[in-house]
C-alpha cells in the first residue's frame, strides 16, 4: 500500500510539472541549438516573434533562452552592442514611461521589487535593455517598454557569457 501511495504522489507531482506553464519556471540548463545564420559567436540575436534570444556559440550553434519582449507599439527591430554591464541595477523610469503613468517612483533600487530583475545589460546609447525580470510571469508575452526580459537565473547566465561590445541583432 504505501508503494502504492508513493507511486501516486510520483504521477501527481509529474502531471503537475507538465501542467506547469513553460514561463513560470525558471531555465535549469540552458538549451544549446542548431542555429543558422552568419554571426559571429558572441553575437546575440534576438528573434522578437518566437520571443527568443540566441547567444551564438560556434558555426550553426547557439544557446537559446525564453523571453518578454515590447508591447507590438514598443518594439524595434536592428542592431545594436551592449554598451554597459550592470549588476543589480537601479530603475529609473523612462520620460515616456513617467508621461503615461505620473505615480512611477523615481527609483527603484536593488531588490525583488525591481523591475530590472538582478542583472542588466544596455544597448547602445538608447534606452533599451537585456535584463532581468520581478515578474517571471511575462516571460513569453509582449509587455515591456520595448526592452528584452528574461528570467533572472537566464540573465545572470548571459551577463557572464557576454562582454561589453558584443554585437546584438534584433529580428522580427
Amino acid at each position: 500500500m504505501v508503494r502504492f501511495r508513493a507511486l501516486v504522489v510520483s504521477a501527481v507531482i509529474a502531471c503537475a510539472t507538465m501542467l506547469t506553464p513553460a514561463y513560470a519556471a525558471p531555465s535549469r540548463d540552458r538549451e544549446e541549438t542548431l542555429f543558422l545564420g552568419d554571426y559571429e559567436p558572441g553575437t546575440i540575436v534576438v528573434m522578437t516573434g518566437a520571443r527568443q534570444l540566441f547567444l551564438v556559440t560556434g558555426h550553426e550553434r547557439a544557446l537559446k533562452y525564453d523571453i518578454a519582449v515590447g508591447k507590438p507599439s514598443e518594439q524595434w527591430f536592428g542592431t545594436s552592442w551592449v554598451s554597459k554591464k550592470r549588476l543589480n541595477p537601479i530603475w529609473v523610469p523612462t520620460p515616456s514611461m513617467r508621461e503615461a503613468k505620473p505615480t512611477l517612483p523615481a527609483s527603484v533600487g536593488p531588490g525583488p521589487s525591481n523591475p530590472l530583475g538582478r542583472r542588466a545589460m544596455n544597448l547602445g546609447w538608447g534606452t533599451y535593455r537585456i535584463h532581468g525580470t520581478n515578474s517571471p510571469n511575462s516571460i513569453g508575452s509582449a509587455a515591456s517598454a520595448g526592452c528584452f526580459r528574461m528570467r533572472n537565473a537566464d540573465v545572470e547566465d548571459l551577463f557572464e557569457r557576454v562582454h561589453v561590445g558584443a554585437q546584438v541583432v534584433v529580428l522580427q
